[in-house]
């Protein structure tokens, strides 16, 4: 069974840089492969997509509003999903969850919340003058 752990996560000021990483307790390869995806829940509004890897590890996808903001990355090294959001701002705040999936062929991956195999617990970012 896989487990997802988030981390990194705090309090920053608007403008500020934060790297959150989403650490897996085995391989991704090892269920098949999965897909990873990162999260977010802001204040008083649905859970949405921000950016996923394809179980490949080939293909990245974006939500259109975190494009040029947010990177994501994986390591599979070390089990290690990151998602880099530079120029933070108010309207990032919330709770960022990763998330595996294999409900999609290798090559990519989706931004919808359903169909997950599995959850972390997610890490608290909020952005704050």
């Amino acid at each position: 069974q896989l487990q997802l752990a988030e981390s990194g996560g705090g309090l920053v000021q608007p403008g500020e840089s934060l790297i959150l990483s989403c650490a897996a307790s085995r391989s991704t390869f090892d269920l098949g492969p999965v897909a990873i995806g990162w999260f977010r829940q802001a204040p008083g509004k649905e859970r949405e997509g921000l950016a996923c890897v394809s179980g490949s590890g080939a293909n990245t996808k974006y939500a259109d509003s975190v494009k040029g903001r947010f990177t994501m990355s994986m390591d599979y090294g070390k089990n290690l999903a990151t998602l880099r959001i530079n120029n933070l701002r108010p309207e990032d705040t919330g709770v960022y969850f990763c998330a595996a999936d294999r409900s999609t062929a290798q090559s990519t991956c989706s931004l919808s919340t359903q169909l997950k195999i599995t959850w972390g617990k997610g890490t608290l970012i909020i952005v704050s003058s």
